[in-house]
């Protein structure tokens, strides 16, 4: 037990249960079940997407384009409808708009061997074009009532959907990493992938497969941000990138691969959902929210290499 506690997982354990005291102390109303619903349902695509991204850096990349592959799938979700699809075919256009996107990036990085950086830094910003496109300055709604009740009630119990949904990838992604080969070259291939290459992984392979995962999911995800609001503009998800980084890199994924878990992503997550929500109970700005999301982006890189630095240097001593 106190082994365990002592891991980055432990850790996070502590903090999470830290913050889930200070918040019912000084907001009565946190416990809540309504409120805890709301505490997931209000990131939920969010936190969907971390869980891909998870796998993406630690195989040594970076998927900067998630946000707006959410935007725009959500756009063109919302467009569809206005132009009198049924929801099912609108949203296998999504799939494949999340698809497309996905694809291009994994020829990018995969095949061309651009960094993963560039590849998708240009992406975020061609994706987000796209999307204004569509729209202009407008906002698209008017969603027949049954895909916004999709989004908003729930489906089993007083869970919606898209929180269901999490539930689901959280255990599928996370027999796929801790259980599977894929997992392992994962991981590997996030250590050194020239000593993958060298033994026998197609390495290319396993990263374009990682790219398409992420903006498929990133599509889904745009999917749901849209039956939930009710409404899109081409704005939709803009910098959601930050917070979903945030999750990964707090939860114990190094941001220079090989190294993480999803245990340590689902803590991570739990911690941010749960100070997210205990600042607005407490009134207090989105603006400084986003600033202490900030502050825990930078403690989450800095932290581990810290901790790193102390052992060895017990270790020698």
């Amino acid at each position: 037990m106190i082994g365990a506690l002592k891991s980055w997982e432990g850790g996070l354990l502590l903090v999470f249960l830290a913050t889930l005291a200070l918040n019912a102390a000084f907001a009565p109303e946190f416990l809540t079940v309504q409120n805890q619903i709301n505490l997931f349902q209000l990131s939920i695509e969010k936190i969907i997407v971390a869980l891909v991204m998870a796998l993406v850096i630690m195989n040594a990349e970076i998927d900067l384009s998630v946000a707006s592959v959410m935007g725009l799938s959500a756009v063109v979700f919302a467009y569809l409808l206005n132009q009198g699809w049924g929801g099912g075919g609108a949203l296998v256009v999504c799939l494949g708009v999340g698809l497309l996107a996905g694809m291009v990036n994994a020829v990018l990085v995969a095949k061309v061997g651009i960094p993963s950086l560039v590849v998708t830094l240009a992406m975020m910003i061609g994706y987000r074009g796209f999307s204004r496109v569509i729209v202009q300055d407008t906002s698209l709604g008017n969603f027949p009532e049954w895909i916004t009740d999709l989004g908003q009630q729930g489906l089993i119990g007083p869970l919606p959907l898209s929180m269901v949904l999490f539930f689901l990838l959280l255990v599928g992604l996370g027999v796929l990493l801790h259980r599977t080969g894929f997992g392992r070259q994962v991981v590997v291939i996030g250590t050194n992938a020239e000593v993958a290459r060298f033994s026998g992984l197609d390495v290319s392979r396993v990263k374009a497969t990682l790219f398409v995962m992420s903006s498929v999911i990133s599509a889904i995800a745009g999917v749901l941000y849209a039956a939930r609001l009710g409404s899109v503009r081409g704005d939709s998800a803009l910098g959601f990138e930050l917070d979903i980084i945030t999750m990964v890199l707090l939860g114990g994924v190094s941001i220079f691969g090989g190294k993480g878990s999803m245990m340590g992503v689902f803590l991570s997550i739990l911690i941010i959902l749960n100070l997210r929500n205990g600042m607005a109970l407490l009134n207090i700005t989105g603006h400084v929210q986003t600033g202490v999301i900030g502050i825990l982006l930078i403690l989450s890189v800095l932290l581990p290499n810290i901790v790193t630095e102390l052992r060895a240097r017990r270790a020698r001593a």
